[in-house]
């Protein structure tokens, strides 16, 4: 059997509130499932709530207002915030992708949500309504 999981885009008004979101399409209110790319990504592979068999779909109703909520805007503040705690050596291309980011151009952290999401679970698991 096939597990839905529902992200309701609409109320998707930043990173934090994705993480919340998405916690909670899963494990239920107060539900944890990552609140960073990488354990967002650690979070799919299986065992933290969704069936280990990989037998789940993500429902992500709404997208265009999460793809707009979680656009370049929202991208920069997240790489304005890993610019200060970043080792020296990843500076330099986070200053890059910031520089794109406040420049409108580039991935998004929508567009890397959607990746992280085909990679990591294979075609047919998302799905964008």
């Amino acid at each position: 059997m096939t597990v839905t999981y529902v992200i309701e885009g609409g109320e998707v008004t930043g990173l934090e509130r994705f993480w919340d979101l998405v916690g909670e399409a899963v494990n239920g209110p107060g539900g944890y499932f990552g609140r960073n790319l990488d354990a967002f990504s650690d979070c799919l592979g299986g065992g933290f709530g969704t069936p280990a068999d990989g037998s789940f779909v993500i429902e992500w109703r709404d997208h265009a207002a999460s793809a707009r909520a979680l656009g370049h805007e929202e991208t920069a503040r997240r790489l304005e915030a890993l610019l200060g705690r970043a080792h020296p050596t990843s500076r330099p291309r986070i200053q890059r992708e910031l520089a794109e980011a406040r420049a409108g151009r580039g991935p998004t952290l929508f567009d890397q949500l959607v990746e992280i999401i085909e990679v990591r679970t294979g075609p047919g698991t998302l799905r964008l309504c």
